[in-house]
């Protein structure tokens, strides 16, 4: 996956914004001003963050030994790094991605998960 096309996936969902918070080189992927993902899309590899269901996360760790570890400077239990120019399927990423948007949703207040059209 090229940067272009992560960062416009992860532009794609509702109420999704980029944002800057930690300089430019580091683009911060929110719903709500809440993060889901965090990429320094000029990186070599290309990796993101993304929340994860603990359990998920560790089995995730273990199949895709290398490629998926724990979040580097993040909760190690809830986050992982996705090295998404390597090789792991689109098709793997772009779940990851839309997984780690869902958690993040379902903990927003339900009234603004209403907003999104995700109760």
């Amino acid at each position: 996956m090229t940067p272009e096309r992560l960062r416009a996936f992860c532009l794609s969902f509702n109420a999704a914004e980029e944002d800057f918070p930690f300089g430019p080189d580091a683009s911060v992927f929110k719903v709500l001003g809440k993060m889901f993902g965090l990429s320094r899309l000029d990186a070599r590899p290309l990796t993101i963050n993304l929340k994860c269901n603990p359990e998920d996360a560790i089995r995730l760790r273990t199949d895709h030994e290398g490629l998926i570890i724990p979040g580097y400077h993040m909760n190690k239990r809830h986050w992982n790094t996705v090295t998404v120019d390597g090789d792991l399927p689109d098709r793997l990423v772009k779940e990851l991605i839309e997984d780690s948007y869902d958690l993040v949703v379902a903990g927003l207040p339900r009234a603004e998960r209403l907003r999104l059209d995700r109760p």
